[in-house]
């Protein structure tokens, strides 16, 4: 069998790489402290009173260094001693070596032992490998248990604690199950060592089977298995099984109860931890600081300032209340409670206070939000005459970045410089996060230039910077430069990367984003799918965001507001509606953003009664005054047809921003009220509001729908010459339309060659709308033509051009322009209107289908009759069909607003107001017919097309016939 004696060159090999074999020599002296140092170190009980203690040479050669041979004296005494005392002694200093972690005087008592040739016995095999695994070399603690010729419970013991005190608890587990694969059975150290490696991994599955195994073998009663359960357990957060372990304990000592404190101080449950440490006083168990200090934490964790105060009210009785560790937490408690004053007090009652309790109490008020005493307390700190460390930077520039303090964070960066912690990776960090926070970008990327070696915290950090629209573009190319240099991304990555996409709109390099965190296996990670949902929301593509949604485990308010706001901007209101609903089945309260969308929702298809309702929640949540619920709210009226609401509601709020002032302007211009808007446009700048651009497309839009020419144009020119806006098309067809409605085709010809409009599709679309009103033929046609040009899809085009042929008898030119029409492969849009009945939309085409189709029809035969009576008279002229007169009369009684209308009428419900929408232009026939029904009836009726809204009341409209 191998032993350590006749392998001699192979164990020098390892244990002294620099040293050759041949040339190896020894003295005691080169590597003990002193010519004393066996009567100093040296343990008599551990050898005969016979022994005489070893001659020291008096020449001591240079520390650490390894002597020639014919520099060493002869020890005669020392080699009269026999092999069994010599390897008490090697053992004994071996011992004492390892409690000194003394790792070159201990080598070179191994060496002695192999150059002497003395064959190690058990005890001196254990004392070697404890002695290297102890020292902070466990790889040469294994080697020599694989040189060890009957290896036994003990030495794996050693070794595998070795492994564990050096914080490598995966290694302490794999040793461990190669120790059980030989057949040596643990002992309860064995048991205890590996359930502490089992914490440290938390690894709770092999505890529990390393639990079993102490149960059979006997071992659960043991202190330190029990202690070393308790910790597994707590650690992992099962604390019920803690628990059992706890009080399945013959004997509970303060050990075991401070473990079991301090696993309930872990998770925050501060109202179990009070309870178990009233349990242990009354079980007169003595506890210490350290219990008192997880007391503390259970107490700070949870915010349970009273019973914290009665603990700090027992420390001081106890008379620990100034210790340094009991004062830490006594800081935390008073910290987390808000309570900043009271925990300065107690940080200030200590004097001696070093620049590592100076840096945890600053990052303490950091983490708590008290940046503003933080950064005083850095300013005392130097003012004491300590000096700052890396980690005092790291709270301090975290606390400039909390402030908003750019000028305060670049002084700390100077005295960065100043100290020399300018390469300190995680300082570096946290420059560029104050940076990037601020909006100096291009700072904080020069931070991150001039780092050495960037961690994957440096990348992600720099990445974080670029959301907003003016540095976004940088983020594909930086995480393209990370990935390229090898990092893997991780959580963090995806999150800000994918936010760079949603602001740069986009999806296909977010798709791409997409595949590697499915390469990735974060595919389940909540925060990235979150990330994900919201990209592809912003981009427009919800079918891919409804897939990220439902591939989420669990979905808070945010995710499901991303939902309803991206369903609600690209037009798909109802499904914006039914989310909403399914978020409150779930339980999710909504917050203001997520009822600001559901209300853009219901503005879109005027779900007034749903809007409503959201309205109702809006005041019982107290959402109401927040901006973004109260614009929404107001614009949510106006588009439902209810102005009269929304000027209610407007007027009663404190706070009213630009946004609310454009959504009442353009709110009475929308309904026919100009005078209302150009009043409300002085209010605003009355009241200090600027207006932009969106201001004034509801003045030239209020100017054009009351024919009120000159002042349009007035307006038109202070926009550009007094509050420097640049002109949107939008303004322009606006000027287009209010000449153009006037019949000024020569001044509208004039403007579109002046500001150079002809190739701008929405201006000849305004154009040609106007000619089909006034009949103008040519421009018309010039118009047409244009359009055919720049957009041929559109099927307005062709049919107001085929209007105004119609409408002067050119039979032939409506043929053809239908026909071109057919071969372009262009479908007209089928006029429709609705109307909305108990909660219910009601959808009518003319010539479709309805389960009230009759009763609608003899109700439109009873208006016809009483209409009749009153000079009601059909305007078969606005029927651009070369049919008979009898057909013109029934294809306009069947107009799709004409039988939502009868609909309204016929049905149960009481209705103040009936509102009904269509999505095209109402003809001359319906309006006059609306007007006189809202005589007969005393019905006030509200009709909203594509243009504009229409107020029926009393036998006039709100348009004044002018639209």
């Amino acid at each position: 069998m191998l032993c350590l004696g006749s392998n001699f060159h192979g164990m020098l090999g390892w244990a002294f790489p620099n040293v050759e074999p041949t040339h190896f020599s020894f003295s005691l002296h080169a590597h003990l402290p002193s010519s004393n140092l066996f009567t100093k170190h040296y343990h008599p009980a551990t050898s005969s009173t016979h022994e005489r203690p070893w001659t020291i040479p008096e020449r001591v050669p240079k520390h650490g260094s390894v002597p020639q041979r014919e520099n060493i004296e002869e020890e005669p005494v020392l080699m009269k001693v026999n092999s069994k005392q010599m390897l008490k002694q090697y053992s004994s200093l071996l011992g004492d070596c390892t409690l000194r972690e003394a790792l070159n005087e201990g080598k070179a008592i191994h060496g002695h032992q192999l150059k002497n040739g003395v064959d190690p016995d058990s005890h001196f095999w254990v004392s070697l490998i404890n002695f290297y695994a102890k020292c902070g070399n466990p790889s040469y603690a294994r080697r020599v248990l694989d040189e060890m010729p009957e290896q036994d419970v003990v030495s794996w013991t050693a070794l595998i604690q070795g492994f564990v005190a050096q914080g490598d608890g995966q290694e302490g587990i794999d040793l461990f199950r190669e120790m059980r694969k030989t057949g040596i059975r643990p002992n309860e150290f064995t048991v205890a060592t590996c359930l502490k490696a089992c914490s440290m991994c938390l690894d709770g599955s092999l505890g529990k089977q390393v639990h079993a195994e102490a149960v059979k073998v006997g071992f659960l009663s043991d202190v330190f298995v029990g202690s070393a359960l308790l910790n597994l357990y707590a650690k992992c957060g099962e604390m019920d099984l803690a628990c059992n372990v706890f009080f399945d304990m013959p004997e509970q000592n303060e050990v075991l109860w401070n473990v079991l404190i301090n696993g309930h101080a872990q998770l925050g449950d501060g109202k179990e931890v009070f309870r178990l440490f009233c349990e242990m006083l009354k079980s007169e168990i003595q506890f210490s600081k350290f219990t008192l200090s997880s007391v503390l934490k259970g107490c700070a964790n949870s915010g349970d300032l009273r019973e914290g105060r009665l603990v700090h009210c027992l420390a001081i009785k106890s008379g620990c209340e100034l210790d340094k560790y009991l004062v830490s937490s006594l800081i935390d408690l008073y910290s987390e409670c808000d309570l900043v004053g009271d925990a300065l007090k107690l940080f200030f009652r200590i004097t001696d206070h070093d620049v590592v309790s100076w840096s945890a109490m600053i990052a303490r008020l950091d983490q708590q939000r008290h940046s503003r005493e933080a950064a005083k307390l850095f300013f005392l700190m130097r003012h004491t005459g300590v000096e700052p460390n890396q980690f005092t930077f790291t709270s301090v520039v975290s606390t400039a970045t909390e402030l908003g303090d750019l000028h305060y964070g670049k002084s700390i960066h100077t005295c960065i410089f100043k100290y020399g912690f300018e390469s300190d990776i995680p300082v570096s960090n946290v420059l560029i996060r104050m940076y990037m926070k601020c909006g100096h970008v291009h700072d904080g990327a020069r931070v991150f230039k001039a780092m050495t070696e960037p961690d994957l915290v440096s990348w992600n950090t720099l990445l974080s910077g670029f959301h907003d629209y003016d540095s976004c573009e940088s983020g594909p190319r930086t995480f393209y430069q990370m990935l390229v240099e090898g990092f893997r991304p991780n959580m963090y990555t995806f999150i800000s990367i994918l936010r760079s996409c949603s602001s740069l709109l986009d999806v296909d390099f977010g798709k791409q984003v997409h595949a590697q965190v499915l390469k990735n296996n974060l595919g389940g990670n909540d925060y990235v799918g979150t990330a994900l949902l919201d990209m592809y929301a912003k981009c427009r593509c919800m079918e891919e965001s409804y897939v990220a949604f439902s591939g989420l485990i669990s979905r808070d308010v945010f995710t499901w507001t991303v939902m309803i706001t991206g369903y609600a901007q690209t037009d798909q209101a109802e499904e914006a509606i039914e989310f909403f609903n399914l978020m409150q089945q779930e339980g999710i309260k909504p917050n203001e953003f997520t009822i600001a969308g559901c209300l853009g929702g219901c503005s879109q298809i005027t779900a007034i009664e749903s809007g409503m309702l959201l309205h109702s929640m809006a005041i019982k949540s107290g959402l109401l005054p927040d901006i973004h619920v109260s614009s929404a709210v107001v614009d949510m009226y106006a588009k439902c047809g209810c102005m009269e609401d929304a000027e209610t509601i407007f007027k009663g709020l404190v706070r009213r921003d630009t946004v609310l002032w454009n959504i009442m302007i353009c709110g009475f211009s929308l309904h026919g009220q100009g005078d209302k808007a150009l009043e409300t446009f002085q209010a605003m700048k009355d009241e200090g509001n600027l207006p932009d651009e969106v201001t004034f497309i509801g003045v030239l839009s209020a100017c054009s729908h009351m024919g009120l020419i000159e002042e349009g144009k007035r307006h038109f020119n202070t926009m550009i010459n007094v509050y420097g806006i640049t002109p949107r098309d939008e303004h322009y067809a606006c000027m287009v339309d209010i000449l153009s409605r006037a019949g000024r085709f020569e001044e509208v010809e004039s403007f579109v060659e002046e500001m150079k409009l002809t190739s701008n599709a929405l201006i000849w679309e305004t154009v040609l709308g106007a000619c089909a009103k006034h009949g103008n033929v040519k421009f018309g046609e010039r118009a047409a033509e244009e359009l055919f040009k720049l957009k041929h899809e559109t099927d307005s085009t062709y049919i107001l051009l085929s209007n105004i042929f119609a409408s002067k008898g050119r039979w032939a030119d409506v043929k053809k322009v239908r026909a071109l029409m057919s071969s372009q492969g262009v479908k007209k849009e089928p006029g429709c209107s609705w109307v909305e009945i108990s909660n219910k939309v009601h959808v009518f085409v003319s010539g479709g289908v309805h389960p009230n189709i009759q009763e609608i029809h003899l109700k439109l035969e009873e208006l016809g009759q009483k209409l009749r009576l009153v000079g009601y008279d059909p305007q078969i002229e606005h029927v651009l069909h070369n049919v008979p007169d009898k057909e013109k009369k029934e294809h306009l009684n069947h107009h799709s607003e004409k039988l939502a209308l009868a609909f309204a009428l016929i049905s149960n419900s009481h209705m103040k107001r009936i509102r009904i929408f269509k999505n095209l232009r109402i003809c001359c026939d319906c309006h006059n017919f609306m007007k006189l029904v809202s005589d007969i009836t005393n019905q006030e009726i509200v009709v909203r097309d594509v243009n504009r809204f229409h107020h029926f009341k009393g036998g006039s409209c709100s348009c004044q016939d002018y639209w």
